[in-house]
């Protein structure tokens, strides 16, 4: 079973339920998480429930939302790995440092305990500034794979970097072997 976690950068939540439903397609059984945010909030780039339906219905099982339903992940080892698509640079820094206050930092720490591949689908604003310092840190970790990133706005947005989502696949094969896909840096 694969955990596909989602938070709450919402611009790039379709791409990301796009390679979901290719991780569906390929035969893979799938557990969805969301972020409290990703699971309440409506915004210009669509409505929760639909986020919430569409995960449910590509993956057969209902999406777990709250730090205390993702906390039995560690202790069954429910997960082969846990796919994080989009990851927030909010959500980056709480894996960095160690803090479980969400369903999504919760499934991942959970899953961690268990030796198991995390991978990481970044999409944040701040990747190449205040966050770029916990990138580094989780590049350092055992058991943590970064799908290939780059700067997806070099002049508007220049610390902005988002994962390329038709990676994750890919990114998730050479992370079940232990390795991470290169180059991570696009």
């Amino acid at each position: 079973m694969i955990g596909y976690a989602m938070c709450g950068s919402f611009c790039t939540l379709e791409r990301s339920i796009d390679e979901l439903e290719l991780l569906c397609l390929s035969g893979y059984e799938v557990m969805p998480i969301m972020s409290e945010i990703c699971y309440a909030t409506d915004t210009r780039f669509g409505k929760a429930k639909d986020r919430i339906r569409q995960a449910e219905e590509l993956c057969g099982n209902a999406v777990i939302h709250t730090v205390f339903d993702a906390e039995p992940i560690g202790p069954k080892a429910l997960l082969d790995a846990l796919i994080i698509s989009p990851c927030t640079g909010n959500t980056l820094a709480k894996l960095a440092q160690g803090v479980t206050d969400s369903s999504v930092t919760m499934a991942a720490k959970a899953h961690l305990r268990n030796h198991r591949p995390l991978v990481i689908a970044l999409a944040t604003n701040d990747a190449l500034s205040a966050n770029l310092k916990n990138i580094g840190k989780l590049l350092e970790k055992k058991n943590v794979y970064f799908v290939p990133f780059a700067q997806n706005d070099p002049v508007k947005k220049p610390d902005s970097m988002i994962a390329d989502f038709s990676l994750i696949g890919d990114t998730l094969a050479e992370a079940m072997e232990g390795r991470q896909i290169q180059p991570i840096l696009k």
